[in-house]
C-alpha cells in the first residue's frame, strides 16, 4: 500500500512535483523516490509490507529495463502467478511480478491478478504509459487531463496542489449533499475526477476490463463453496512481512474474520457513553486476542474531523471515518496491516430497512428509496436518480436494482472511506469479503437465500453459528455509533455534520 503520483505536463517542475508528492507522505512513511524521463515524472510513497529492504523500492523497473512503474496496493496471489507463468522474481515483491507480467503477456493480465491496486507502468522504448484500477475500486486512482497532459495520483490533495486546482464541482456538492459521497467520477474540484474502477488507460484510451456479472436468480453456492471461499479470502489477506491486525467491533462480519484469521491483535473504538465495547469483548476472550479499545470523546471528534479534512482538502463521508482514523492511529503502533469486514452487508442484505423493503415490494420507487437511503433533503431526486440509473433495468425485480447499486455504487463510497481513514494513519486495510471471486459468486443469488424469514446475512449466520457465541450471530447491526446530536448540539444530525464538512473547507 503506498501513493503513487504521474504526469506527462510538458515543463513541470520536479521540485513542484516533489512538493505534490509529499502532500500525501502519510500514504508512505518508509520511503518517497521520484524519477524524471524527459517529460514524464513518477513519484512513489511506499509503505513496506513484502520485501522491507530497499529492493522493493519504487519506481521500480522491469528486469529488461525496458518498463518502469509505480504501484499502490497488493497482488495477493503473486507467488503463484510467477510459477504458472515461469517468473524468476528478484525480489519477494508484488511490484516485480506485476511490471514482469505485463511485459510478457500484456494487459490481458489483469483478469489473473487477485488484489487490490492501481499502479500506472511505463515503456520506455515507445514513450507510452498504462494505466489500471483494480475491479470493484478498493484503491483510489484520481487524474487531471487536458488537451496537453495527464496527471494521475493517489489522493485529491495531490492533484490540487500540483496544478493548482480550486474550483468547486456544484453537481459533487449536491451530490454530498444528497448521499454523502461522490459517484460518477466526480470529487469536490470540478477540473479532478476519480479514475473509474474495473478500468485501464492504455496511452489515453481508456476501456473496461471488468464489470459485475450480474445474473438474475443465479443459483445459490452450497455452505461448502461459499465457507471455502470465504476462508480463501481470508488467508491471502494474512500474507504479510509485518504483522497484521483485526479490526472487531463485535458485529458478525467482523467476528467472523478476527475468528478465521487468528491473528494476535483485534481492535475496536467508541465513545465512553457509546460504543460496542460490550459485544467486541465478547468475541476478543473467546478467540483470546490481545484486544484494545480505543476511546474518543467528543472535543477529540471536532479536533480530528478538522485535521483530516485540512490534510486531505476534501470532506469525509459520514462520522465514522473520524472513529476510524483515530483507531487507526492505535493500530499503526502494533499492526502495519490491518483486516476489516467491508463488504458483508452489501453481499448479504445486512441493510435489514432497505432489503425488507425491497423484497416486500413490486415496483421500485425513487422516493420510497429515498426515504431509506439518503441523508439529504427528500425533494431532491436528480441526484438519486442519477446514482441509480446504471441500475434500473428492465429485467430487474426490485431487490436486484438494490441489490447491484449495493454491491457497486454504496461499497465504492465505503471503501473510499476505509482507504481515506486507513492511509492517514501509514495502514494497510484488507477486506476479505470484496474478494472479486467472492463479490461475483454472490451478484445476482435470490434475495430468499440471503434474507430468510427476515433474517439478514442468513448464509453468514447459517455457517458459522458453531464458531460464534450465539448472541453475537443473533444481535442487531449497529455500525460505529456516533452521537451527532450530543457532539453538534443540534436536533438535524446529518445536516450538521455536512455543514460541518462544507464549512471547514470554506464552501
Amino acid at each position: 500500500m503506498c501513493g503513487i503520483l504521474f504526469s506527462n505536463k510538458t515543463g513541470l517542475s520536479k521540485d513542484r512535483f516533489k512538493k505534490s508528492l509529499n502532500k500525501f507522505s502519510y500514504r508512505g512513511p518508509n520511503n518517497s523516490e521520484i524519477l524524471k524521463i524527459d517529460n514524464i515524472l513518477l513519484g512513489h510513497n511506499r509503505l513496506s509490507i513484502h520485501d522491507l529492504s530497499s529492493n522493493g523500492n519504487q519506481p521500480f523497473f522491469s528486469q529488461s529495463g525496458r518498463f518502469v512503474t509505480i504501484f499502490n496496493g497488493e497482488i495477493y496471489n503473486y507467488k503463484e502467478l510467477a510459477e504458472k507463468y515461469s517468473i524468476f522474481l528478484k525480489t519477494s515483491c508484488d511490484t516485480e511480478l506485476l511490471v514482469e507480467l505485463y511485459e510478457k503477456i500484456g494487459k490481458s493480465f489483469l483478469s489473473e491478478l487477485n488484489g487490490m491496486f492501481a499502479f500506472i507502468i511505463y515503456d520506455l522504448n515507445n514513450g507510452k504509459y498504462f494505466a489500471a484500477r483494480d475491479r470493484l475500486g478498493i484503491k483510489p486512482l484520481y487524474f487531471c487531463k487536458t488537451n496537453d497532459y495527464i496527471s494521475y495520483s493517489s489522493e485529491v490533495n495531490g492533484l490540487k496542489y500540483l496544478h493548482n486546482l480550486s474550483d468547486i464541482d456544484d453537481w459533487a456538492i449536491r451530490q454530498y449533499k444528497k448521499v454523502r459521497m461522490f459517484f460518477g467520477g466526480h470529487t469536490i474540484y470540478k477540473d479532478i475526477k476519480m479514475f473509474p474502477a474495473g478500468h485501464v488507460d492504455d496511452n489515453g484510451c481508456v476501456e473496461k476490463y471488468w464489470s459485475l456479472p450480474y445474473k438474475v436468480n443465479k443459483k445459490p453456492p452450497s455452505d461448502i463453496e461459499l465457507k471455502s471461499l470465504i476462508q480463501s479470502a481470508i488467508d491471502y489477506r494474512r500474507s504479510s512481512d509485518v504483522p497484521v491486525g483485526s479490526y472487531l467491533s463485535g458485529g458478525l462480519d467482523s467476528s467472523i474474520i478476527a475468528t478465521l484469521a487468528k491473528e494476535p491483535d483485534t481492535w475496536t473504538v467508541g465513545f465512553d457513553d457509546d460504543n460496542e465495547f460490550y459485544w467486541s469483548d465478547i468475541v476478543a476472550k473467546k478467540i483470546r486476542s490481545k484486544h484494545t479499545k480505543v476511546n474518543v470523546d467528543y472535543d477529540e471528534f471536532i479536533d480530528t474531523a478538522k485535521e483530516m479534512i485540512e490534510i486531505r482538502q476534501e470532506p469525509l463521508s459520514v462520522p465514522n471515518e473520524v472513529l476510524l482514523y483515530l483507531m487507526t492511529k492505535q493500530v499503526s503502533s502494533k499492526n502495519t496491516v490491518v483486516l476489516s469486514g467491508e463488504g458483508a452487508d452489501e453481499l448479504f442484505f445486512g441493510y435489514d430497512r432497505i432489503f425488507s423493503w425491497a423484497m416486500s415490494v413490486d415496483s421500485f420507487s425513487i422516493s420510497e428509496f429515498d426515504k431509506l437511503y439518503s441523508y439529504g433533503k427528500h425533494e431532491d431526486n436528480e441526484v438519486l436518480e442519477s446514482l441509480l440509473k446504471p441500475y434500473i433495468k428492465e429485467n430487474y425485480k426490485v431487490i436486484d436494482i438494490v441489490s447491484h447499486f449495493f454491491q457497486v455504487g454504496h461499497l465504492h463510497g465505503l471503501l473510499r472511506r476505509l482507504d481515506n481513514s486507513t492511509m492517514l494513519c501509514g495502514v494497510e486495510a484488507r477486506v476479505p469479503f470484496v474478494d472479486h471471486r467472492l463479490v461475483e459468486l454472490m451478484a445476482g443469488v435470490s434475495g430468499e437465500y440471503k434474507m430468510s424469514n427476515n433474517i439478514v446475512k442468513a448464509p453468514l449466520k447459517r455457517i458459522y453459528k458453531d464458531y460464534l457465541s450465539e448472541e453475537i450471530v443473533i444481535r442487531k447491526k449497529i455500525g460505529f455509533p456516533v452521537p451527532l446530536d450530543r457532539i453538534f448540539n443540534s436536533n438535524s444530525q446529518y445536516g450538521a455534520w455536512l455543514d460541518f464538512n462544507l464549512k471547514s473547507l470554506g464552501i
